[in-house]
């Protein structure tokens, strides 16, 4: 029997290259890394105020890239600051927050390497860039009673130094009421001329995951730039009269008409004059906001103030006194921050200003639609937040990174003109508390007890003495604090005080009541409207913020083609107000249907950050972002979604490549059996 063995096997290889022409993996390290912010062939720079992405032309054969930044230009271990080993396409946006850092001549750096069949690539040449604040906020034009700032892209609040009165108080508008300068004194020593300085802050936020969690090396980033010089503001002396409204201010001002812009940012109110409907004059004024003309659906209640504007505060109201002695004592004094003492209105209705209302909760995965039963899973955003200064002294310095996200003081985008809220301002006035009574409700009270159970606690406030019971067991107790049928004492109890003895208010704290109320204020001419809305930019002068490979393989941008090979990076202008965002990609325009993220399995996914890399494959795809207005109420703290932009995704081109190897020459072995 003859054997006739084969002395070789004939091969062809499929090499997709980058993306998409024939070639053959190799050695050669990935070239052309450089960062950027909106699109990767705009100018190339290596300063940086907010953290950019990174891109380089394509290695043919790549499967996947490894990424790393460093603080070292060696890139030893612990310099790493941020790695992603499994890099789909030669872009990446580190969704960190990097230190600001400078050095001779740089002091971050940006590595990156291709993984082929033949195992990793060199690592490319390093690229240096460093990390620098945007300069101080400037001011803006403005109105008697609120200092206003430019804002800054990429600020999620601003700290303001009130030199004068040695506090710094962060706001996340740009605007702020100089609250602590008129109220309680309207004389040009105290409102003449305000002192103040002023710096941004951004957030902290990480998104977790593979591609985004903590600074590896834990370096600390401060959330804040450097002060702006001492910058002086003035108003003009006190004037009385008939209280007008003069219309709102942020990063535009609106005088309520159907063609004013509508505001990106909470605003300030601005009103003149100090005289109730009926002639009668004011020191104190507070602020409603509504979703009706009538102004009987209050969305927001402000803070009570002494100047002729109001700016929402996330940290809380001042410290009004509570007593005529508190009075005369702040007419010589700056009032510090605090809570309000009780407030009411006209008819007596007991109101808690937004300031002073519960602190939210930042909304940490991506919601589900409107109607359906809880949210999403999705990713998530882990740790970082906005430095609560409330009032605090600038000697005992701010509190950065807290996870405190203030009280809901903003309020929801809407369709301006079409849709927007209204508002008016109302008189107010420290009075003594009314007269009021209850009775002590089962199982009553024991001696030594600090705790009285009421049939009403309504109308009660902190700070009220109380008389309760007869003859030789009457005593008199201070509340201390109120709950619903339970009135906690700022003591105990000398006595037992059985069910039904009667409990009588014999004095108090001051009360701030509302002179008029607003539905006659607004009944009265005293109304205005406004609007709210924010969104991100995708796109400018027409062209979309999208970067990634071409169909040939070519690392471009939207500007330059119109369908991407792989999974693109895409970009966008900061929403004025935002503090995170929420980027969806769907299959059709219409309806939108959201797809699902393969990493976390939500609808869409959560990012701190400005740039994210859509997981999307080929075909046709529309994508949308919106921003998260932390200052919102807890759970709804969406803003307006962006108009869709579309990609297309296109399949590679590509041809069989015949391996280059020698020819060589066969014979025949043959054999017996």
């Amino acid at each position: 029997m003859r054997v006739i063995p084969l002395a070789a096997v004939l091969c062809a290889a499929l090499l997709l290259g980058g993306a998409a022409t024939a070639a053959r993996p190799g050695n050669a390290a990935p070239t052309g890394l450089h960062a950027f912010l909106l699109r990767a062939d705009e100018t190339h720079e290596t300063t940086f105020s907010q953290t950019p992405s990174f891109a380089w032309k394509p290695v043919p054969g790549a499967l996947r890239y490894e990424f790393q930044l460093s603080l070292s230009n060696t890139f030893r271990d612990n310099g790493v600051i941020f790695a992603d080993l499994n890099v789909t396409s030669p872009v990446e946006a580190p969704g960190i927050t990097l230190p600001w850092i400078s050095g001779a001549p740089h002091s971050l750096y940006a590595r990156v390497r291709a993984i082929t069949t033949r195992g990793a690539t060199p690592w490319s040449t390093r690229f240096g860039f460093d990390m620098t604040p945007p300069p101080p906020p400037t001011p803006a034009p403005s109105y008697p009673g609120v200092l206003r700032w430019t804002p800054v892209e990429g600020a999620v609040a601003y700290q303001v130094w009130l030199v004068d009165a040695n506090k710094i108080v962060t706001v996340t508008t740009n605007v702020l009421d100089e609250r602590e300068f008129y109220t309680l004194h309207h004389d040009a020593k105290w409102i003449g001329t305000v002192h103040w300085r002023i710096r941004a802050v951004r957030n902290d936020v990480r998104v977790s995951g593979s591609n985004g969690t903590s600074r590896y090396n834990k370096i600390p980033a401060v959330q804040y730039g450097a002060w702006s010089p001492v910058y002086s503001s003035t108003n003009p002396a006190w004037a009385g009269g008939k209280i007008t409204l003069l219309g709102t201010l942020s990063d535009v001002f609106s005088d309520g008409s159907p063609t004013s812009p509508t505001h990106r940012l909470m605003p300030a109110f601005l009103w003149s004059g100090d005289q109730t409907v009926g002639g009668s004059t004011a020191e104190l004024f507070r602020v409603y906001v509504f979703t009706d003309r009538g102004c009987l659906n209050p969305v927001f209640v402000g803070s009570v103030v002494g100047g002729p504007a109001y700016a929402p505060r996330p940290y809380g109201s001042l410290e009004l006194p509570s007593s005529p002695a508190g009075v005369a004592a702040a007419r010589n004094a700056y009032l510090a921050d605090g809570t309000e003492p009780a407030g009411v209105m006209a008819d007596g209705t007991v109101l808690t200003p937004n300031e002073d209302q519960p602190h939210v909760t930042r909304q940490t995965t991506v919601p589900g639609a409107p109607g359906e039963a809880g949210g999403s899973t999705g990713s998530t955003l882990t740790a970082g937040s906005t430095p609560s200064s409330g009032g605090s002294s600038p000697a005992a310095g701010t509190s950065a990174g807290s996870d405190d996200a203030g009280a809901p003081v903003d309020l929801w985008d809407t369709g301006w003109p079409a849709g927007g809220y209204y508002w008016t301002v109302v008189p107010v006035a420290a009075v003594a508390p009314d007269a009021n009574s209850t009775v002590v409700a089962p199982p009553g009270a024991l001696a030594g007890d600090s705790t009285l159970p009421v049939g009403s606690s309504t109308g009660f406030a902190p700070g009220d003495t109380l008389t309760l019971g007869t003859g030789s067991a009457s005593e008199t107790v201070t509340v201390g604090s109120v709950a619903d049928g339970k009135l906690t004492l700022a003591g105990t109890l000398k006595f037992a005080h059985a069910p039904g003895e009667t409990v009588a208010r014999a004095g108090g704290t001051l009360v701030y009541r509302d002179l008029e109320l607003p539905q006659d204020a607004c009944a009265s001419g005293r109304v205005s409207r406004f609007g709210k809305s924010s969104a991100p930019a995708l796109t400018a002068g027409g062209g979309l913020f999208a970067t990634g490979l071409s169909s040939k393989g070519r690392l471009t941008s939207a500007l330059h083609t119109t369908a991407f090979y792989g999974q693109p990076l895409v970009s966008w202008i900061p929403a004025l107000g935002a503090e995170a965002y929420e980027v969806q990609w769907s299959k059709t325009r219409y309806p939108f249907r959201p797809a699902t993220d393969p990493s976390s399995g939500g609808k869409g996914f959560m990012t701190a950050t400005t740039a994210a890399v859509l997981p999307v494959g080929p075909g046709t795809w529309w994508y949308r972002v919106r921003g998260y207005d932390f200052s919102l109420p807890t759970g709804v703290q969406q803003m307006t979604w962006s108009p869709l932009a579309k990609l297309v995704v296109a399949k590679p081109k590509f041809r069989i490549a015949k391996p280059k190897t020698p020819k060589q020459r066969f014979k025949v072995v043959g054999g017996s059996k």
